[in-house]
């Protein structure tokens, strides 16, 4: 249901945004980066942080980004990722098919600005085998998210 769900938020907002659906698994950046052709830091990861506040919040990042836990304190305080069954729990997506899209509860969505790297990322769309291709200005407009600086590029 949660790719219908994803489908239906697109619908009902008249964006004309093709779901991807391929044969394999997509679920982890690596995974979805080999499907697509593209780098890993194109792969936008979706993540939900449960606050020491006890506010739940979705973060969008790079797929080749990495939390920089200083800047995550100054912009929201104590946090942590919030595991499996509460995920699917809170955003009506399976893991490794988590996006900002057709959320199961509203939840605050912030964009790490190292996702401006490109001109196009790729976030799943509720399923372990789909993604949509999306400029992250129009990622932005869709899922009124909020930019924030809270990552670093993972060291190789």
């Amino acid at each position: 249901m949660s790719l219908q769900s994803v489908r239906d938020f697109f619908s009902a907002r008249d964006l004309d945004l093709p779901i991807i659906e391929l044969a394999v698994s997509t679920a982890t950046v690596a995974l979805a980066a080999e499907a697509h052709g593209v780098e890993p830091g194109r792969i936008a990861k979706t993540l939900a942080f449960r606050l020491a506040d006890g506010r739940v919040i979705i973060l969008v990042a790079r797929g080749d980004a990495r939390i920089d836990n200083r800047k995550f304190r100054a912009a929201f305080g104590k946090g942590k990722m919030s595991p499996p069954d509460e995920v699917v729990e809170l955003t009506g997506h399976p893991v490794g098919g988590v996006c900002p899209f057709a959320l199961a509860q509203p939840l605050a969505i912030y964009l790490d600005r190292s996702l401006q790297d490109f001109d196009e990322v790729l976030p799943a769309a509720g399923a372990l085998h789909t993604a949509i291709r999306i400029s992250p200005a129009q990622l932005a407009a869709v899922t009124k998210g909020e930019w924030v600086d809270v990552c670093r590029l993972a060291t190789p």
